[in-house]
């Protein structure tokens, strides 16, 4: 047996080039030494390991990240979180403030530890974000099972509750044995790498397998560097989408969140100014050009501008670059109106290349944005075309001027948003994710750097925004980081709070309270339901939920978990909160009363949210006449992709 290194615990090298640790202590070691690469720029893999350690993961991953941080804290940093969901949600926007280029390591106990992890891993893949999960597992030996919090199947000894991992992640493997480790480490790496295969992945130890000792090649534990590929645009698919673009009138481009990874912002705006043609943004592509860029017309589809939806009803080619085309960006398939539009669609993924139909061009969009820029450099949109797109930009940018002005009465939601954006630096970021006040983004934020819009909404997470917030700030110190969140959403996940005073992070949250669901409780009333079940209310004596507000008090909630708080009545209050909150370097909550009933302008688009088929209620009757009204314009875009 090969002597020990006391100061480390670690096993000393046998003579046969191998080291002797437990499958926890090999991981660390491994995940500590890998590295990503591209265009040169190398960079750790991952800051760290978050972590809630319980019987299944406390003498194995925990011991061994213990080890590490005695031996070395900058080895691979753990942070205590205090949810395990919020813990993937803030490795999820860190590594996507990085442009997936860098992650962070999860790990969790049994059974409820680490089916918590299941909600933020669905959202990693939906968003195409890297993260690394490593949720504890029960016994491989099954000696001592039934084991607290252990499944328990009669037609299946192998199955855990890890298991509902296998569909929300990219990459899932159970280590039953220390041999298998290494394969499945290298898999897992491959996945979070790749630009297409990305999001969850996940790698499931059994508690006793976690503290096995093995003898491991040094080979191992060598520093890795996984280059992240920029794949080229086929020249044939490069001339077809070239073809289909010059002979467009009305072209209009969609940017979505893969020219962001791309690093693609500057070659987009140099092929939007050549050309002509303007941009409309998803909520994931928004920032990829400044709000006031000439040939910016802010967001399209469901939650977007009247300017950029008035032009994706008339557009006789739409070029898509790193979008999904998720059912907000189409408008559920209504956005894009003209019988002869055509598409072109650039995506490093050839399963989102080819939605819509049209010509499929896969390659990385900064890769694919030059060369296009190199064969269409004679092209141009026609004088009449390019005023247009700025008078309809003109004519929303005043909208959104009246929705920030302040009026008589209580604060409206647009009222905050544009109180943030005027108060915050360009470079501050804004995080959202659930409820009506990312639709509000989409289309009121004036975006004035690339980086500073942070919403996701691939699936829309209630709870993501605190939590996101600690990610965006651990990802960007030199930038201060406004999450704006609902009363809903906060109720879901607030206990982040306390992990943002314990690591020293700032974060501004401002709070809008509404009593209740807002986005819920509008999107209820256009259905005909009345905002049924969406207030914080009372039960009456009637046996509804319709009496008294609620008297619940999230300022004194958020100040009990450690946080400075600003209560705010008026928008000069408002204003000299934020200038307190951005000179302070604690974590601080503006809690702001709102009027829930006032929403933001309209977008003159629509999203598909079935309707009750039959009904004895007159609203509901009434939206239902209008859902089949939309019903009738919703199209499947498909043509054949040589057209």
């Amino acid at each position: 047996m090969a002597p020990t290194n006391h100061a480390t615990g670690d096993r000393i090298a046998n003579a046969d080039n191998t080291v002797r640790l437990t499958v926890a202590q090999a991981a660390v070691r491994f995940l500590a030494v890998q590295y990503s690469e591209r265009d040169g720029e190398r960079q750790r893999l991952f800051a760290g390991c978050f972590g809630i350690f319980g019987h299944g993961n406390v003498a194995g991953i925990g011991q061994a990240l213990l080890q590490a941080e005695l031996a070395d804290p900058a080895t691979l940093p753990y942070v205590l979180g205090r949810n395990e969901q919020a813990m993937v949600h803030t490795a999820v926007a860190y590594a996507r403030m990085k442009d997936r280029l860098q992650t962070w390591a999860v790990s969790a106990s049994v059974g409820p530890g680490s089916t918590n992890m299941v909600t933020g891993a669905a959202l990693a893949t939906i968003n195409r974000i890297p993260v690394l999960l490593l949720p504890a597992d029960t016994f491989a030996t099954r000696v001592s099972a039934p084991v607290l919090q252990e499944l328990e199947r009669p037609d299946s000894g192998d199955v855990t509750v890890n298991d509902v991992f296998r569909p929300v992640s990219r990459f899932f493997d159970r280590v039953w044995r220390p041999e298998q480790l290494p394969s499945a480490l290298l898999g897992a790496m491959r996945v979070l790498t790749d630009p297409v295969e990305t999001g969850a992945v996940t790698i499931a130890i059994p508690q006793d397998v976690q503290a096995e000792a093995f003898d491991w090649p040094e080979s191992l534990f060598a520093e890795r560097t996984w280059h992240v590929a920029r794949p080229l645009p086929e020249r044939a698919a490069l001339a077809r989408a070239a073809a289909v673009i010059r002979s467009a009138r009305r072209p209009l481009i969609v940017a979505g969140g893969g020219v962001h990874y791309s690093g693609a912002t500057g070659q987009l705006a140099r092929f939007a100014e050549l050309t002509g043609i303007p941009v409309g943004q998803s909520q994931a592509g928004k920032g990829t050009l400044v709000y006031d860029h000439p040939q910016c017309v802010g967001a399209v589809g469901s939650t977007g501008t009247t300017a950029a939806n008035a032009l994706a009803t008339e557009a006789d080619v739409v070029i898509g670059i790193g979008t999904r085309y998720s059912d907000f960006t189409s408008a559920s398939r209504t956005a894009f109106g003209n019988p002869e539009v055509r598409f072109v669609n650039i995506n490093v993924a050839s399963f989102d290349s080819v939605k819509q139909g049209g010509v499929s061009v896969v390659s990385d969009a900064r890769e694919a944005l030059d060369a296009l820029t190199v064969e269409l450099a004679d092209y141009r949109v026609d004088d009449a075309y390019r005023q247009r797109a700025t008078d309809l930009a003109a004519a929303w940018d005043g909208i959104v001027e009246d929705a920030y002005r302040v009026g008589e009465g209580a604060l409206t939601q647009s009222n905050v948003i544009g109180l943030v954006n005027s108060l915050s630096e360009p470079r501050d970021v804004v995080v959202c994710a659930a409820g009506s006040m990312p639709g509000d983004l989409h289309k009121l934020w004036r975006t004035r750097d690339d980086k500073a819009y942070h919403v996701e909404y691939g699936y829309s997470c209630m709870g993501y925004e605190v939590a996101g917030g600690l990610g965006v700030a651990m990802a960007c110190p030199d930038r201060d980081v406004f999450v704006m969140v609902g009363d809903g959403s906060y109720l879901m996940m607030a206990t982040e709070l306390v992990t943002a005073v314990q690591e020293g992070l700032k974060v501004i949250v401002v709070l809008v309270q509404n009593h209740g669901f807002a986005s819920i409780g509008s999107l209820s009333e256009s259905l005909g339901s009345q905002r049924f079940g969406t207030q914080y209310r009372y039960r009456s004596a009637d046996g509804r939920l319709d009496g008294a507000v609620l008297p619940v008090d999230l300022a004194a909630n958020a100040a009990s978990l450690g946080a400075d708080v600003i209560r705010i009545t008026t928008a000069s209050e408002f204003a000299d909160a934020v200038k307190v909150a951005k000179a302070s370097d604690r974590t601080t909550v503006l809690h702001v009363e709102t009027d829930p009933l006032v929403g933001a302008p309209d977008s003159e688009s629509w999203w598909d949210v079935p309707v009750s088929g039959t009904s004895t209620l007159g609203s509901t009757q009434k939206a239902r006449a209008t859902y089949e009204s939309w019903k009738r314009v919703q199209r499947t875009y498909f043509r054949p992709s040589g057209s």
